[in-house]
């Protein structure tokens, strides 16, 4: 987090390379997560976000300024959400658009998650010996998978807003389901509140950790 690495009075370098990292996935993750989601509805039947010219790697089609800003101060932020209509699909069932619209969105960190790291294992292969630049390129590119990783498997927590709930909550009777989507902006400042004193990292940590470790054996074949 920037807040913590300016309290504990981190070196300039770091500091200029972990705002280089929180800008990429700003500026790139962020759309791509968000343009999956609209893309997968318009697959589907659901024109909804299409129509609203949300499927673009424009950032600023795709960014909430408090979002913005809880990435840049606090490390864990989030864009505006795409606005999704699954009983407009036609291609399958509304429960079923539900949850493969939602999946689009932390499949798309994966997704980036590995091409990143191939590219940083080419230059780790190739670039010998690693200098002091190539080293702090490798450390912004770790950043940026990281990050990526955790903002993806963060969006995976079945309850409401993020995309898990609505892969989780698809697979509920309509009573229950409509039940909880009833209380979706408490249960979000709850999560917010949670999420920025940091009691929700470890787990996220940890199964981030667990995606990492499948990307580095699916690339081993590199180094």
């Amino acid at each position: 987090m920037l807040f913590e690495l300016f309290k504990s009075g981190g070196d300039l370098l770091t500091i200029v390379v972990t705002i280089f990292s929180y800008l990429v996935i700003i500026l790139i993750a962020f759309p791509i997560h968000e343009s999956s989601h609209a893309l997968m509805a318009k697959l589907l039947g659901d024109n909804t976000a299409a129509e609203q010219g949300r499927i673009t790697l424009n950032p600023l089609k795709h960014l909430d300024p408090l979002g913005t800003i809880g990435m840049l101060v606090f490390g864990v932020g989030w864009a505006k959400p795409v606005p999704v209509q699954p009983y407009r699909a036609r291609k399958v069932p509304m429960r079923a658009a539900m949850a493969l619209t939602a999946a689009a969105g932390p499949v798309s960190n994966v997704i980036v998650s590995l091409i990143v790291l191939i590219i940083e294992k080419i230059i780790i292969v190739t670039a010998n010996p690693l200098d002091m630049t190539m080293l702090y390129i490798i450390m912004a590119l770790e950043m940026i998978i990281s990050i990526n990783l955790f903002l993806g498997a963060f969006n995976l927590l079945p309850i409401p807003p993020f995309d898990g709930s609505r892969i989780f909550l698809s697979f509920l009777p309509d009573k229950l389901y409509f039940g909880i989507m009833k209380y979706e902006e408490i249960i979000k400042l709850v999560i917010l509140a949670l999420m920025f004193s940091g009691k929700l990292s470890l787990p996220f940590t940890w199964l981030a950790n667990l995606i990492y470790s499948g990307l580095d054996f699916i690339t081993s074949f590199i180094c």
